[in-house]
């Protein structure tokens, strides 16, 4: 019966967002079941009435599922600051802070340097490999050294720091570049081909020259 209670309110936070009802969906949100509180806050968004008060109660979420909706939200709006989720203990919390970061494209030494510390340290490759996707949304070059790092970490994240590189120029980029074209997993090879275009063996290669002859 619980169970079903809580899908009833689950329903009734979700469909306030779509019959322009605020005042339903500011209620849900002290629900005692998550995934009501997710329906809220979604709602809020949707009315685009959610403060960044209400912003950061979710954030303060015990649950991390409650905290993830939060950023997914916060990713759209200035409002509040996120940087303080990279030290979130729950891993999959600090992937989404990550990614709500690079979408703000927020570019203050603090974010990018913290940024740059999970994208080397986090011990989930997850966290890192969005980490490294922020850095190269972002594209401030405080940042590079971090992508240019990942290029060595897991086959993921280093497929993940090959696509950040497009955001950057340089000798060290254009190295970092060929030394994944050589890279062991094929989807790092990969990930250089779509960036760059295969490289075309000197034997098929058109001499200009005698195109026009």
């Amino acid at each position: 019966m619980a169970a079903s209670d809580a899908a009833q309110r689950r329903r009734a936070a979700a469909l306030a967002g779509h019959h322009g009802d605020p005042d339903a969906a500011e209620a849900a949100q002290t629900d005692p079941d998550p995934r009501v509180r997710i329906a809220a806050l979604r709602s809020l968004a949707r009315l685009r009435v959610i403060t960044e008060h209400e912003l950061t109660q979710a954030l303060d979420d015990p649950d991390p599922a409650v905290r993830i909706a939060a950023l997914e939200i916060a990713a759209n709006h200035s409002f509040p600051k996120l940087e303080r989720l990279l030290d979130d203990q729950d891993s999959m919390v600090v992937e989404s802070a990550a990614w709500a970061l690079g979408e703000r494209e927020t570019t203050s030494d603090a974010i990018i340097d913290r940024l740059s510390q999970v994208a080397r340290d986090h011990q989930d490759p997850l966290a890192r490999e969005s980490a490294v996707a922020a850095l190269g949304a972002i594209g401030d070059e405080r940042g590079l050294q971090a992508i240019l790092d990942a290029t060595h970490d897991k086959v993921a994240v280093r497929r993940r720091a090959v696509i950040a590189l497009a955001a950057f120029e340089g000798v060290e980029v254009s190295d970092a570049y060929e030394r994944a074209r050589r890279d062991r997993d094929r989807q790092v090879r990969d990930a250089v081909d779509e960036l760059l275009g295969p490289v075309v063996p000197e034997t098929e290669r058109i001499d200009p020259q005698h195109d026009r002859d």
